[in-house]
């Protein structure tokens, strides 16, 4: 929201906004002379309003989206303004279940640092996004501060599509269908998988719903392209009948874009047919982080960049916060030996939990320090925790102790609250046999950690909700 915001401005409207909680992302905005109240009853934020925009977490019953109902404002999603922001431009949408923020923040600092100049809009905070992955972020003052936004040109100034409309990347998610309302030219989905069943029911349903996103791309005399996963995509179900270009990409030997990782090295390397296209060694570890610059990469050549400069950004590119971030470490105990190591994490997804902890354990190798991988994991919405439940026992392999606080409640009902519970995810993982413990608050949970941590030890703070919270206490010393 606070991206779009931005990007709405630099077109010249008036810009206000409203939230419940003051943030650094509030903060950064009001001091880009964007004014943010915190009143969300009075609906006095409406006066001399003619568009109403309402991220997907506002209800139809709060008090602001009444008021702009009786009156008679138009009221967009989210997913229907950055839409409607995307005709006219050669718009870029990543999909999938996973990696879109990353891939997003990947491509988008990958065409900058090629002179491509596009406008970001990313759902997470990127600090290189700016100016690129290849200029110091410190240089980036005057800029988008704290947010995944950045703005470029209305041309495309560079590259074999000069001229061209300009380049807009969005993130496209599949929660509640919103990615239907976008527009764009060029897409990448990178996986699809059982997700949001309190919308969809079933994982055939959110097939459907991929492959109606699919279709929204224009034919590829028109200049639509999708690349899509080799594997793990549905590609066929989804591609089927669609009349934009197709490429697949994926480790395995028959896609189009074939992907080479060595988790060692960390070197990637891409290559269509016989042709190598380019190699590059990557800052962030494990085998999704590879796929996701490897698409970023593939989609930037599309656009019309030269490999060179794309490769050398995906080096540099150094990750967003909140996506396997490093935040610290401590010593702990005596104060003697190895200091624990603390990462903060996005990840509510069984898919995309087992996938960081595989990356940081063989990234860190904690026990060769012998220390232990401590997660705490935040459950991220009471329905996802239900409908996925056994998948979410078995995502914890790589950890040796799970700590888990209450499952972050937003939109679910009540009666759902009642279904499940933090505790049920414990016995789970216990049956599993994973040292697994429920604790809350979080301020319990920062003084469990400072008895449980010992030397050497890697601290995985994990969820979409505010357990980011803990990693800052533990890290500090004190209380969350």
């Amino acid at each position: 929201m606070s991206g779009l915001a931005r990007m709405l401005r630099s077109r010249g409207a008036e810009v206000r906004g409203s939230d419940a909680n003051r943030s650094e992302t509030t903060a950064a905005l009001i001091v880009d002379d964007i004014p943010v109240t915190f009143d969300q009853s009075a609906g006095q934020l409406l006066d001399e309003t003619s568009l109403v925009i309402a991220s997907a977490a506002i209800p139809a019953d709060h008090p602001e989206a009444l008021e702009a109902d009786r009156r008679g404002l138009t009221v967009l999603t989210y997913a229907e303004a950055v839409g409607r922001c995307m005709q006219g431009l050669t718009a870029v949408a990543i999909a999938g279940t996973h990696g879109k923020s990353t891939t997003a923040a990947m491509l988008g600092c990958a065409l900058t640092d090629a002179g491509l100049d596009p406008t970001v809009l990313v759902g997470a905070n990127c600090p290189q996004l700016a100016l690129g992955a290849l200029k110091p972020t410190n240089a980036s003052e005057g800029f988008a501060r704290g947010s995944g936004f950045r703005l470029g040109a209305m041309e495309i100034p560079a590259g074999a599509l000069r001229g061209n409309p300009g380049v807009v990347i969005a993130e496209s998610c599949e929660f509640n269908r919103s990615f239907h309302r976008h527009h764009p030219v060029v897409a990448s989905i990178g996986s699809v998988e059982a997700d949001h069943l309190d919308i969809y029911g079933s994982l055939d349903a959110v097939v459907d719903a991929f492959r109606e996103f699919a279709s929204l791309l224009p034919p590829a005399s028109e200049g639509g392209k999708l690349l899509i996963a080799h594997e793990g995509a549905h590609r066929r179900e989804v591609t089927a009948g669609v009349s934009c270009a197709v490429e697949t990409i994926g480790f395995h030997p028959e896609a189009d874009w074939v992907v080479s990782f060595d988790p060692a090295t960390r070197q990637i390397s891409v290559r269509k047919g016989r042709s190598a296209a380019c190699a590059w060694t990557a800052n962030m570890p494990g085998v999704h982080n590879a796929i996701n610059a490897a698409t970023a990469f593939v989609l930037g050549l599309s656009l019309g960049a030269e490999p060179s400069p794309l490769a050398q950004s995906l080096e540099a590119f150094t990750g967003l916060e909140r996506r396997c971030q490093f935040v610290g470490e401590r010593r702990v105990g005596a104060k003697v030996g190895p200091p624990v190591r603390v990462y903060d994490d996005y990840g509510h997804h069984p898919t995309e939990i087992d996938a960081t902890l595989r990356a940081l354990r063989e990234h860190e190798r904690p026990e060769d320090r012998g220390g232990r991988l401590i997660c705490v994991f935040q459950p991220h919405q009471h329905s996802r925790t239900r409908f996925l439940l056994n998948e979410f026992a078995s995502a914890f392999s790589q950890a040796d102790v799970v700590i888990v606080p209450q499952i972050y409640f937003v939109r679910d009902s009540e009666a759902e609250k009642q279904r499940v519970s933090a505790a049920d995810l414990v016995e789970r993982l216990r049956s599993d046999h994973v040292r697994a413990m429920h604790l809350h608050p979080f301020e319990a949970i920062v003084e469990q950690l400072e008895n449980l941590c010992r030397p050497g030890d890697l601290l995985v703070v994990m969820g979409a909700g505010p357990v980011w919270q803990v990693a800052r206490g533990f890290l500090a010393g004190t209380p969350a």
